[in-house]
């Protein structure tokens, strides 16, 4: 993916993750199906549990935008397994917890893949100039400290000064509170908001959030 983003006018960088620097390891999904089927003994066909995924990963990533809120991880898994015919009366948050610790070894394993081209080179040429870079992003499945994880095994963590995450702070983009969150952070309180650049591909939580806000916003295409 080629780039035009521009670094010179800008001061401050703030970047989305999902299909904007990164993507899904191709087997990590069927992998995560196969682990919540066996893991909560779900009489169901794998093809059913990944359609049930798939459709609640979809409807409360869309409830997160319109509301603004967050929707937590552990209350998909349990909208999934109602769904599912499962009891989830029987469950604690206990094994919701053993579950998700699972599940985050494996994402680990199936390592998200980075489609940002030469993001290093990138990051490097923006810190060079003394400007600073933040991740912001909207989580469902993955939590904020799975993502850290992440970022830390790809060297990414050392050119980011900040991060937000919507499972950390309750509230999803595009609600204006979140960029508020972003401009909080930032070292130059003095900073104007249009030397804030927030770079996504969602048209409505990146672009229009940000711009909305009073921030500059950069809508990647890949």
């Amino acid at each position: 993916m080629k780039t035009d983003i521009d670094i010179h006018n800008h001061c401050h960088f703030s970047f989305d993750l999902w299909l904007t620097l990164i993507k899904s390891h191709p087997e990590f999904k069927t992998k995560r199906v196969e682990l919540f089927s066996s893991y909560f003994n779900i009489d169901k066909s794998i093809d059913e549990v990944a359609k049930a995924v798939k459709y609640y990963d979809d409807l409360c990533n869309t409830i997160n935008e319109v509301t603004g809120g967050n929707i937590d991880t552990f209350e998909i898994y349990l909208l999934i397994l109602n769904s599912m015919n499962v009891d989830v009366k029987q469950l604690d948050r206990k094994s919701l917890e053993e579950f998700y610790l699972k599940s985050e070894a494996l994402f680990l394993e199936y390592r998200p893949v980075v489609i940002f081209e030469n993001i290093h080179r990138f990051f490097d040429e923006i810190k060079n100039k003394g400007k600073t870079i933040n991740i912001l992003s909207n989580t469902g499945f993955i939590k904020g400290t799975t993502m850290r994880k992440f970022l830390k095994g790809e060297n990414l963590d050392q050119y980011i000064d900040f991060h937000i995450y919507s499972d950390e702070i309750n509230c999803s983009k595009p609600n204006p509170l979140i960029f508020q969150e972003v401009k909080n952070n930032i070292a130059d309180q003095e900073l104007p908001l249009h030397r804030i650049l927030h770079i996504g591909d969602n048209p409505v939580a990146d672009y229009k959030g940000a711009k909305d806000f009073g921030f500059s916003a950069h809508l990647l295409k890949h």
